[in-house]
């Protein structure tokens, strides 16, 4: 999950605090750890250990050494085991390597991926097809400490700095990396270095970079899928290709804004009906923990489908929403198209206007369709 975002202000440093999770560090900020190590010990013979670096918003943590090689004068390798701190992190514990080798004047920084680092295959992410998985803000950081590096021990800084990452490939299969064109491997990622829990900023991140990926392929019709389920019918119904599935998760709200500045003619949601059923009540965040399925609203809208005042009473009462549902089946009222067109309704209302049609698809957890709402445009 968590891979940017970071405790850089106090508000931030506070919450965390508050909930007693410990933050940890991306990928990037291990690999410029390691690459700081490693450069330092080929100017110098010795490994920083542990090795300070800064990270873009002034902290300074250290990191210890898991692995260390010196061939004098021609490579040095470092390597430091990932700390994703409290988060559910999926490279926690990975050891990350960066090995750096002398090029001649000029040169400056050369990336390049080893073992278990990505290579980019498609256009639509901020690398060049061709090039490894280390995202900008990572590279940055490696070259800025490079200089200082240089500039401390007398070396030009021009270097190659090969980064890997022990068991990437195999780790990667359970990422988006895959399905963005990565292939390979993982990404080096981070735009602050720090790893801030449950913040679940990665996984918005990597649906930002599957609209960048579709938008570049020229897809026109994308969906936004709760889970593999969903991806599946949305897939069978309209016959879309894998990167114009967008693995959404919880996070409605986060394809929504994305979409609104960077549009597709046309986006499809497909999920569960409990949650969409939140998303037509207004929330964007539809995780548990965060929004709950309001029966009542469920109600009102079983009203307006021609449900009498028992069956509304037996929704409002209803254990779970499926239940509800269920119910509303029975007695012939179409609870899944209402929620359906409200939650299309939501949608285009958080667009504000940018020339995306929306429809609506809910499933039960059998892949189903129980309610699906029509397409509605941008001007209603």
């Amino acid at each position: 999950m968590g891979e940017s975002g970071g405790p850089g202000g106090g508000g931030r440093e506070a919450q965390l605090k508050h909930t007693g999770l410990r933050p940890g560090w991306t990928t990037g900020a291990c690999a410029t750890a390691a690459t700081t190590a490693a450069y330092t010990a080929l100017l110098t013979g010795d490994f920083p250990d542990p090795v300070t670096i800064t990270l873009p918003k002034g902290q300074t943590p250290s990191f210890a050494l898991a692995a260390e090689r010196l061939a004098p004068g021609s490579a040095a390798m470092a390597g430091v085991v990932k700390d994703a701190g409290d988060d559910p992190d999926v490279t926690h514990g990975a050891l990350v390597r960066a090995e750096v080798r002398p090029l001649p004047a000029g040169s400056g920084v050369v990336f390049r991926g080893g073992e278990g680092v990505g290579t980019v295959t498609r256009p639509g992410l901020p690398l060049d097809v061709g090039e490894p998985a280390i995202n900008p803000v990572p590279r940055r950081m490696m070259r800025e400490h490079v200089a200082a590096v240089a500039e401390r021990h007398g070396g030009t800084g021009d270097v190659e700095v090969t980064v890997s990452i022990d068991h990437g490939a195999e780790i990667a299969r359970s990422t988006w990396n895959p399905r963005l064109g990565i292939l390979g491997g993982l990404s080096v990622l981070g735009t602050t270095g720090v790893v801030v829990p449950y913040s679940c900023s990665a996984w918005i991140d990597s649906i930002r970079r599957g609209v960048d990926v579709a938008r570049a392929a020229g897809r026109t019709h994308v969906a936004g899928c709760t889970g593999s389920t969903s991806e599946r019918t949305v897939a069978s119904l309209y016959g879309l290709p894998q990167d114009a599935l967008l693995d959404m998760g919880d996070f409605a709200g986060a394809v929504l804004k994305y979409l609104r500045r960077h549009p597709v003619a046309r986006l499809t949601v497909c999920g569960g009906f409990a949650k969409l059923s939140k998303l037509a009540a207004g929330h964007l965040d539809l995780h548990s923990a965060r929004s709950q399925v309001d029966k009542g609203f469920l109600a009102e809208l079983a009203v307006r489908g021609g449900a009498d005042r028992a069956l509304a009473d037996a929704v409002a009462g209803a254990n779970t929403g499926l239940a509800a549902l269920q119910s509303c089946a029975a007695a012939g009222v179409p609870l899944g198209d209402l929620v359906a067109v409200e939650a299309r309704d939501q949608a285009l209302a958080v667009l504000r206007g940018a020339p995306v049609a929306v429809d609506v698809v809910c499933i039960d957890r059998a892949g189903t369709v129980v309610g699906r709402s029509p397409v509605g445009s941008p001007a209603g």
